[in-house]
């Protein structure tokens, strides 16, 4: 019992040293909630989706540096990058408002404004945007009637440059699409290339940057291909911002893609993108196009279904 008396009292010293001990201390300053006047949320997250000008691979290493050079030269704001893997994916994002900047093709420019999406730039020069025909230097294929009872690929039916201009070509030139040629839809410009390479079509549609990506990454492949034909060029591809994007942010990005071209950094950036340089641009710039498509439904078929 006296043992126990005695452990109790030394625990009874103890706790009265340490409750004298924390009175003596002054309080810890990490101790509770602490409070700044400093803005210690993140910046507001951007993300910029570009429609399928490449496998999303090619597209993060070509688009990247202009992602780069946006989030140094704006820094109150983070741009991110996002690919998708075809264009009926990319499509989907923006009929749904996810991104809150996009780069679509002039068709997909039409159907974006739809919901809500306004242009604030044109992506490269008018007379680059065209669409070409591709085929193997030993197909034999030499004018368009050789296609007759044959395959040809596209990225997609809603392709602009490389699908519905190329069977604008063919129909205006005497050729029906739906039952002279067999029509493949690949998901890509560069599958539509790889399928002329390897023979699975007799001609590939696209358009000329993913070509001229092609020739410079796969010179030999590229060796054994040529450009035979190419449509009359049309309206380049826009770049858009939704319509709660906020405006001052919007302006400042649109001044630094139309001058890019301007500085020696830009001139790399563009270089990496297949791009010439960034046009100033808005919704009515694109009715050219609302008329080309209005023809070509009315002609040949919907844009919207294959």
């Amino acid at each position: 019992m006296i043992k126990s008396h005695k452990f109790m009292g030394l625990i009874l010293s103890l706790c009265t040293s340490l409750f004298l001990v924390g009175c003596d201390q002054a309080p810890d300053k990490q101790a509770g909630p602490t409070y700044s006047d400093k803005n210690v949320l993140a910046k507001p997250l951007y993300r910029l989706a570009i429609h399928p000008l490449h496998n999303p691979r090619k597209l993060i290493e070509a688009y990247q540096p202009l992602i780069n050079y946006l989030n140094e030269q704006i820094p109150s704001v983070k741009f991110s990058l996002e690919a998708s893997r075809d264009y009926q994916t990319f499509e989907k994002k923006y009929q749904k408002r996810g991104p809150d900047l996009i780069l679509p093709n002039p068709w997909q420019t039409l159907e974006a404004m739809k919901v809500g999406y306004k242009v604030i730039a044109m992506a490269g020069d008018a007379e680059d945007f065209k669409g070409i025909f591709i085929v193997r230097k030993d197909s034999g294929i030499e004018k368009l009637q050789d296609l007759v009872g044959k395959a040809v690929s596209y990225p997609s039916h809603t392709a602009l440059a490389a699908c519905v201009m190329p069977q604008r070509y063919l129909h205006d030139n005497g050729l029906n699409i739906q039952t002279d040629i067999e029509n493949r839809y690949v998901g890509s410009q560069e599958s539509s290339i790889l399928n002329a390479l390897i023979g699975e079509v007799a001609a590939a549609a696209t358009w000329p940057p993913p070509w001229r990506l092609f020739q410079r990454d796969r010179p030999e492949d590229a060796a054994q291909l040529k450009v035979i034909w190419k449509t009359p060029h049309l309206l380049n591809n826009s770049v858009m911002v939704r319509d709660d994007f906020p405006g001052n942010i919007a302006d400042q990005l649109a001044k630094l893609l139309y001058g890019l071209h301007e500085t020696e950094q830009g001139k790399k950036i563009l270089k990496s993108m297949e791009t010439q340089r960034f046009y100033k641009a808005d919704d009515d710039s694109y009715a050219v196009v609302r008329d080309y498509v209005n023809d070509f439904e009315r002609d040949v078929r919907q844009v919207s279904s294959p």
